[in-house]
């Protein structure tokens, strides 16, 4: 089995792989459309050429979820570990005016009912909406550049690098609420944002286990767990849920949950 070091390597890495890899096929939310491209393929990542609705880029390149864990795992190493000062000047400086993310046509928060529209797929990358947010926030001099109502997934990719690096420390859970509030400030993206942070930490730490999920449940339902959030216990109902669909075709999982 692998060492822990292994794994808290291999936890970033593959989550910035993964992404580019998935990157070419992402938000393609009408199934019967991602069906009609990829067909009977088994190997879908990395896919020639990008499909992608609303923005397009290189196979191969990351996304903006994969930029913001990158740009998290350059501010641990530089700084010796989370700095939000210093990490809102990195994201400033990635995603802000002077980068690639920088377009006209993703100055504003576009509606997922403008697909197929002109001005759509953009070429570049695209800023999801709590980036957005965050460059107004920070930009105004906010101390709080957070968004209080995003409540996207950008919290769980975001996080990686720091559970790798925190995973059986104390302050761990400390540290990832605050890579998640630097762009995202509302209740639902912290409190999963830092369940998936649990659950992360169980594989760093303990390899391969079937009893992750179980194991995560039985934290969030503790009442004397470490940085319990209002929404813990909703979270741990609907992860019991999901554990239930486990054997259940993916894409008919999906269905169940609903898209985002």
């Amino acid at each position: 089995m692998a060492s822990i070091a292994v794994r808290r390597t291999s936890a970033v890495v593959g989550g910035i792989v993964g992404d580019a890899a998935a990157q070419p096929l992402h938000w393609i939310y009408n199934l019967d459309k991602l069906k009609s491209i990829i067909g009977d393929a088994e190997e879908v990542a990395f896919w020639e050429k990008s499909e992608n609705p609303f923005y397009c880029l290189d196979t191969g390149e990351n996304s903006c979820y994969g930029d913001q864990s990158i740009t998290v795992l350059k501010s641990l190493v530089e700084n010796e570990g989370v700095n939000v000062k210093k990490l809102q000047e990195s994201f400033y400086i990635t995603f802000g005016p002077d980068s690639p993310y920088e377009s006209q046509r993703n100055a504003i928060y576009r509606d997922k009912s403008e697909v197929g529209s002109q001005s759509l797929p953009i070429k570049g990358p695209w800023r999801t909406g709590n980036i957005k947010e965050f460059l107004k926030n920070y930009s105004q001099g906010l101390e709080k550049t957070g968004s209080e109502t995003d409540e996207q997934i950008d919290c769980v990719p975001r996080v990686v690098s720091a559970v790798a690096l925190h995973a059986g420390q104390p302050d761990m859970l400390i540290r990832v609420e605050e890579v998640i509030r630097l762009t995202q400030n509302s209740d639902t993206a912290v409190a999963v944002g830092l369940a998936s942070a649990r659950l992360l930490e169980q594989y760093i730490l303990r390899g391969p286990c079937d009893d992750a999920v179980d194991k995560v449940i039985v934290q969030l339902r503790d009442p004397h767990r470490q940085n319990p959030q209002d929404l813990d216990t909703s979270l741990a109902g609907l992860l019991s849920n999901v554990l239930q669909k486990k054997t259940t075709e993916h894409a008919l999982a999906v269905k169940h949950f609903g898209m985002n």
